[in-house]
């Protein structure tokens, strides 16, 4: 296929597909089709999974992934309208709960002396981009600032096993929160926050992506894994995804990264989806083993924002 079928092949998937692809490929802007994200397709199809209580799944954050937190996640990356009310509300629900010793959001009432910097991270994406107030968010950035390391990154696992480097999970899961909370126009600790984004940003380039810095070797096989929804998992589709996102320019230790990426794609200018990560779903956006319009349509914008040619 060329360029133009593969954009009406894209063009012919879900709502929220149509929308960044007009919005990310072909630079129109359509407040129309996001609209109906709300209304039709996988957008309903999360927002009528909901309970009465306003949370889905038993509780914020189980059972994974259809809890409340993991949907809020999903409806985020759908783009959904950012003003929302359903969305919105159980936002504020989960606020009103109250938030771990630390300032951050608790898994669950085991976990009130302190909160998972994961989880800090992917709720501060999807609260920033839904509006939510900024006063009530500043805790949770304190927080996560308070636990970068030595590295540049960011690890979960410090206070839980005292962890000395940093995750490639965690840190991902952080750079998509408080790049969202800038992306809102936030401007509470603001120097800190781009001090942040570019240490995590050079710890993640030091390693290539996914190279180790001391042996040249794959650090996990899984980062390599394309998998959508990503969930809480690093892969290097979801962090060049993330650098285009973020407007971060082009370095040269992106080459490999990026190099095993176009090698996937399949002669008709595609990009497979792999098997799913393993857990409870509210239903299957795409199927594994397949041409998958979110991997191509992620692939496409990283593209195109370094301003490479991918057709021949």
């Amino acid at each position: 296929m060329n360029t133009d079928q593969i954009i009406e092949w894209l063009l012919k998937g879900d709502v929220s597909i149509q929308y960044q692809v007009y919005r990310d490929l072909l630079d129109v802007e359509k407040k129309d089709l996001q609209e109906r994200i709300a209304i039709e397709g996988w957008g309903q199809m999360f927002l009528s999974k909901q309970n009465p209580n306003g949370h889905w799944g038993l509780r914020f954050y189980q059972p994974k992934w259809i809890s409340t937190h993991y949907t809020l996640l999903d409806l985020r990356n759908l783009n959904l309208p950012q003003n929302n009310e359903l969305v919105r509300e159980t936002i504020d629900l989960v606020l009103q709960n109250g938030k771990s010793a630390d300032g951050g959001i608790p898994l669950g009432p085991s976990t009130l002396e302190y909160s998972d910097i994961c989880v800090n991270g992917m709720f501060l994406n999807y609260a920033s981009y839904f509006n939510t107030a900024e006063n009530h968010l500043h805790s949770i950035v304190d927080c996560i600032l308070d636990e970068i390391m030595p590295d540049g990154g960011f690890n979960c696992c410090t206070l839980r096993t005292g962890a000395k480097h940093s995750s490639f999970h965690t840190t991902i899961s952080v750079l998509e929160g408080i790049t969202e909370f800038m992306v809102a126009g936030h401007l509470y600790r603001i120097d800190g926050i781009r001090s942040a984004i570019a240490s995590a940003i050079e710890f993640l380039l030091q390693h290539q992506l996914f190279i180790s810095d001391r042996t040249g070797q794959i650090i996990n096989m899984d980062f390599l894994k394309l998998a959508y929804p990503f969930r809480w998992k690093y892969d290097i589709l979801r962090v060049l995804d993330y650098f285009q996102y973020a407007g971060i320019e082009w370095d040269d230790r992106l080459h490999p990264a990026l190099d095993f990426i176009l090698k996937k794609k399949n002669k008709e200018g595609t990009w497979n989806l792999p098997a799913a990560h393993p857990g409870q779903v509210h239903f299957t956006m795409e199927e594994a083993g397949k041409a998958s319009r979110w991997n191509t349509l992620r692939v496409l914008r990283i593209l195109k924002h370094f301003k490479i040619e991918y057709f021949m």
